[in-house]
């Protein structure tokens, strides 16, 4: 799951031991807090990247809207407790969820009385049309593709799903996609290529929420859902704010996960970051019962975090994600100048821009090791690409690999990433170190609510991107073919290598979870040799929120918070 923006801003689920931690039921998960109240919502960011379900895929806005907007058919638990956050319960289904006896086709029924904000029934054809859409891949951009790859829809020569998704299909092509989803009253049915035996964890996403046809705006959709959540959109003004109310439709007797405890939801945008954490550590008048989904600000974390009054309101944990730089291997194809930009990149001084202490360990590839068994040390910076590379870098290898080259580095280097204060001075400082080595880079500071919108567009990505990522759920087949594959959601790195390909698909095969997960373990060793991304960091995060803000933690499975549960009193 991608996070919100490249570089130090808080969808997977993460880690067993030290990240998951999210509610099993509503009523039974609360610590605090009462109804009524605004909750007010401060972020850097000028809008939410997407609230289109479909398109929706980075962990705070999955949060969000799942929280307040979306049902999905299964959720993660909400709990503090690592263990119990990692497991599912229903949502709009019933049940988790039953497979068949060979896992290839996965049934659920949906509640009786969960109804849309204008009053009609959320029926089963309402979640097969919303699945439906993630195919129109020309119109529902940047979500996640799991509908594409692993249900059981012929292919063509290429590769490529057959059905275009439901704007463009023909009645054959209709056809196939109705084979593979069916709907018999209430219960929906997947039909898979493949067995799957976690199948109900992919439903989590709001890529296999409902949406109902004759509200299908399309592209347009984003900014104008319609709700099946206890809440909906009041007005939606990019650049200023948001703003929700109760959706009296929403009836919490069919929904044991949302509390909905505040009266009104106010998101404000394009905050800055400094004034954010001051408005927070004054926690006056309003901002008494505001938070927000972006860190505190780098410059007033020691204060924050030796100051023992705001030691009920702080957060310091394990997020799931690995922040990395992706490598466009369209724009930069040779190895060696893609290893020359690793061995180049001062690592330490980014972190100390992130925080230092507080920003988390340096990465050594794309899986985390909270994620468990999946996890081995690459050897990245200890030899694998030729010499041992420093935190600060290692200049001599990196000017030695563009000498072995044989070409010329691809100068100047695009560096695209989300722009913030932190951020500007992190590209700062990539501009910096990588220079030592005589490449050339050109920062290109996005804003932040749309970055993902440029950088997914192979016509305007630069040469490299901020990033970051998380498991969609405790299997790297959440992270690798995510990133590296063209059938994955999210692959930045513009990667496309047959063998890599291949043993991506064979590893997902495999059956025996120890067999599989050294299979990751040596593909992500592979992903870091090839240079296709820089990982830079192991996240850390810090957050802050008013005194009156209830029931807030760092909910793991979107490094998020508890949206559901949430109290403004």
């Amino acid at each position: 799951m991608k996070k919100s923006t490249g570089i130090r801003f808080g969808v997977g689920a993460a880690s067993v031991a030290l990240l998951l931690t999210a509610c099993g039921g509503g009523s039974g998960s609360a610590t605090g807090g009462s109804k009524g109240g605004t909750l007010t919502f401060l972020t850097e960011a000028e809008q939410i990247l997407h609230l289109d379900p479909q398109r929706n895929y980075t962990g705070e806005d999955l949060a969000f809207a799942s929280g307040y907007l979306n049902r999905t058919l299964t959720q993660y638990t909400l709990s503090k407790d690592n263990n119990e956050a990692s497991k599912l319960v229903a949502d709009a289904a019933t049940d988790t969820g039953t497979a068949s006896a060979d896992g290839k086709s996965w049934s659920f029924t949906i509640k009786d009385g969960i109804k849309w904000q204008d009053g009609k029934a959320v029926t089963c054809d309402d979640f097969k049309y919303g699945v439906s859409r993630t195919f129109a891949t020309d119109i529902i951009t940047d979500g996640p593709t799991y509908a594409i790859s692993m249900l059981d829809i012929p292919k063509d020569a290429e590769g490529a799903s057959v059905y275009p998704g439901p704007y463009k299909a023909t009645a054959d092509q209709q056809a196939a996609y109705d084979k593979a989803v069916t709907c018999e009253g209430n219960k929906i049915t997947f039909n898979l290529a493949n067995a799957s035996t976690d199948f109900n964890y992919t439903v989590t996403l709001s890529s296999f929420a409902a949406v109902r046809k004759d509200a299908d705006t399309g592209e347009k959709y984003d900014d104008t859902v319609l709700s099946n959540g206890p809440y909906k959109i009041e007005s939606y003004v990019k650049k200023d704010s948001m703003v929700l109310v109760r959706n009296d439709q929403w009836d919490a007797a069919t929904d044991s996960f949302r509390l909905a405890l505040p009266d009104k939801i106010v998101y404000k945008f394009a905050q800055p970051a400094s004034v954010i954490t001051e408005r927070l550590m004054a926690d006056a008048g309003e901002d008494a019962s505001a938070l927000s989904p972006d860190p505190v600000d780098t410059t007033k974390l020691a204060v924050v975090f030796s100051d023992s009054k705001y030691e009920k309101r702080r957060f310091n944990e394990f997020d799931p994600y690995v922040r990395y730089y992706a490598i466009n291997t369209k724009k930069v194809p040779n190895v060696k100048h893609r290893q020359a930009i690793l061995a180049c990149l001062d690592r330490d001084a980014l972190r100390k821009i992130a925080g230092g202490e507080y920003a988390g360990d340096y990465a050594d590839g794309v899986v985390k090791p909270n994620i468990g068994q999946d996890y081995a040390p690459t050897g990245l910076w200890d030899g694998l690409l030729g010499d041992k590379v420093e935190a600060t870098g290692n200049v001599d290898l990196g000017k030695k690999l563009i000498a072995d080259a044989g070409e010329a580095f691809p100068n100047p280097l695009v560096f695209d990433y989300g722009k913030s204060e932190v951020a500007d001075k992190a590209a700062a400082a990539v501009v910096a170190s990588e220079a030592r080595c005589g490449i050339t880079v050109k920062p290109n500071g996005l804003e932040i609510g749309g970055y993902y919108g440029v950088v997914m567009d192979p016509a305007k990505q630069g040469g490299m991107s901020a990033s970051g990522w998380a498991p969609d759920w405790l299997n790297a087949s959440t992270v690798l073919p995510e990133l590296f594959t063209p059938s994955g959601g999210f692959n930045l790195s513009q990667y496309d290598d047959k063998a890599f390909n291949d043993a991506s698909t064979a590893a997902k095969a495999i059956t025996d979870r120890a067999e599989q997960a050294k299979a990751w373990q040596d593909l992500n060793k592979k992903a870091a040799e090839l240079a296709l991304v820089v990982p830079t960091r192991f996240g850390l995060e810090q957050r802050l929120t008013g005194s009156k803000v209830g029931n807030a933690y760092i909910w793991g499975p979107y490094g998020s918070w508890p949206y559901a549960l949430l109290s403004a009193n």
